[in-house]
């Protein structure tokens, strides 16, 4: 019983390693979201950093304010979006679907 319970040990060990080093493939890794037809452009690494965001200067305009404010939030939850999916996708390789669908994004902080 013991030996089983040191094996389960070490494939828990081997599995937390290899995770952590997908997490640091991960913040390497980018993802784009584009939103308004790509007026707004926001690009997301795999540890959910927002690195830039981009705006075309066509669609500023000082009398509309608001739209630019949504097309920044859409392509901004779009790129966080597309993070966590490839995370998630990333990690259930290594845990073999034991999160059973769940978001494991957050684990990972």
């Amino acid at each position: 019983m013991s030996k089983q319970l040191g094996d389960l040990m070490k494939q828990a060990q081997k599995m937390q390693e290899r995770m952590g080093e997908i997490q640091n493939e991960l913040s390497t890794r980018k993802c784009e979201a584009f939103v308004g037809g790509g007026m707004v452009v926001a690009t997301v690494n795999g540890a959910q950093e927002l690195l830039s965001l981009q705006i075309d200067p066509t669609v500023v305009d000082s009398d509309d304010i608001d739209m630019l404010q949504d097309l920044v939030v859409a392509a901004v939850n779009e790129g966080m979006k597309k993070s966590k999916e490839m995370m998630n996708e990333e990690m259930g390789k290594v845990t073999g679907g034991l999160g059973g669908g769940m978001d494991l994004s957050s684990i990972f902080k």
